[in-house]
């Protein structure tokens, strides 16, 4: 039982007291489980007598047990006054010393009670756009592309943009070829950038057979630091030209990306653009709603978990940093500023956990199978984004945590006020990404 308590908004500071024998008797407790296994010599497992135990255990078991009841107490203390630690008390037992009473002390923050929130009192824009027919084309021939076939081209033909030359180069700079210049029947699909600046268009009607110098600059942040910056001359064989022909538009084509028809594929397509477009806006409008609630809900914030969120930021900034060129040092950082993020990363998360967990807003199993195939999607080796989850359960967590809280948006956005806003197609998608 606490003796003493000090609150300061949601700051406690508490005072306990441990008598010597109550303390030892929790101790006897704990050195009678550990007796019933432990092997000494001369004795058997349960018939090892109390002050044999106490003279070899004793120091750990009285930590133990301090430990026990101490959160005893906290548990007791938490239970009457129907609050919640918003992380692990700091404990201070430096007077105590061991056949003595225990006077210890723990501080702690506590989680702050959500104030009610009227959702129907706030507005926010949807954004609507009507669908872009020539984005469904675009996407048809993105299709087409994909199917496209590349042929070999006669001696006269000169290679234009968007055809594959196969080459061969070998790369100097002034008389010295340097390491990793140089590739034998290497195909390089013209207009792709996959070269330096200025090496494809040089390649440009260019015929099977040529031999030609190809004179480029490296660009000043290469990443070869030998080279950047540098002038450098490749000499080039062309091999072959070959040019992308692409398929008709036909059910056939259709059926072999799982549609019955060009029909079919087209309305499939409009399907999935405008569902794209439905989850653009409420990106959105997630946005504008965190924006409000940051602004317009009142709420204490625990300074351990604000030092926390903050701790963790000034650590990936090091970290990004630390492998980071002179290029990405234009973001310095700035404790008052990063402070403030900090406080609205905490006071946001702490209002979606508590109105969340209140409106009963779950992630199931389903949900968070979808989300790790979304992140398995974005990687050459889904695999490994399937172990990487499977052994990391930390990462897991987190990716629950995030995706109860977009639940958790998405369930406040059904009662807030929705103000519809024609938008043309491409400034629904440039919105949604830049905030």
């Amino acid at each position: 039982m606490f003796k003493k308590e000090k609150i300061k908004d949601l700051h406690y500071s508490v005072n306990g007291f441990i008598s010597a024998a109550d303390l030892q008797a929790a101790a006897d407790e704990i050195l009678t489980e550990y007796g019933k296994k432990a092997k000494m010599p001369g004795f058997r497992p349960g018939h090892i007598p109390m002050s044999v135990l106490r003279q070899k255990f004793n120091p750990s078991a009285l930590s133990e047990a301090i430990d026990k009841l101490m959160n005893k107490d906290l548990n007791d203390f938490v239970a009457e006054k129907k609050i919640r630690l918003a992380g692990a008390p700091k404990a201070d037992l430096s007077k105590w010393e061991v056949g003595q009473d225990v006077e210890y002390s723990l501080e702690f923050d506590i989680l702050p009670t959500l104030p009610a929130i009227d959702l129907e009192k706030f507005t926010v824009v949807k954004k609507v756009a009507k669908l872009d027919e020539a984005e469904v084309e675009k996407s048809m021939e993105n299709i087409r592309k994909s199917r496209s076939v590349a042929e070999k081209q006669g001696a006269e033909y000169k290679a234009a943009n968007g055809d594959t030359a196969v080459i061969d180069f070998k790369g100097f700079v002034g008389d010295e070829a340097f390491e990793g210049g140089e590739a034998k029947k290497h195909h390089l699909i013209l207009g792709s950038g996959a070269f330096i600046p200025g090496f494809e268009d040089q390649i440009i009607g260019h015929k099977a057979g040529d031999k030609f110098d190809v004179n480029v600059k490296f660009p000043k942040e290469y990443h070869a630091e030998n080279l950047a910056g540098k002038d450098a001359r490749f000499e080039v064989e062309v091999h072959e030209i070959r040019k992308h022909v692409l398929p008709e538009m036909t059910d056939e084509l259709a059926k072999t990306v799982g549609q019955e028809s060009v029909d079919a594929l087209r309305e499939h397509i409009r399907k999935i653009l405008t569902e794209q477009y439905a989850e653009a806006a409420q990106r959105d409008m997630r946005n504008e709603l965190l924006d409000i609630l940051a602004d317009k809900v009142k709420l204490e914030l625990p300074d351990v978990l604000v030092d926390q969120e903050l701790e963790m930021a000034k650590r990936e900034h090091d970290a990004h940093h630390a492998h980071c060129d002179a290029k990405c040092d234009d973001h310095k950082w700035d404790d008052k500023k990063e402070r403030k993020d900090a406080e609205r990363r905490v006071k946001l998360g702490l209002i979606l956990a508590e109105w969340g967990t209140a409106n009963k807003v779950e992630v199931s199993r389903d949900d968070l199978q979808q989300a790790v195939w979304a992140e398995a999607a974005r990687y050459p080796d889904p695999k490994q984004v399937f172990e990487f989850y499977n052994k990391n359960q930390n990462a897991l967590a987190m990716l629950r945590g995030m995706i109860f809280e977009r639940k958790a948006l998405d369930a406040m956005l059904t009662h807030v006020k929705q103000k519809e806003k024609e938008v043309k197609a491409e400034d629904l998608f440039k919105q949604a990404e830049v905030r």
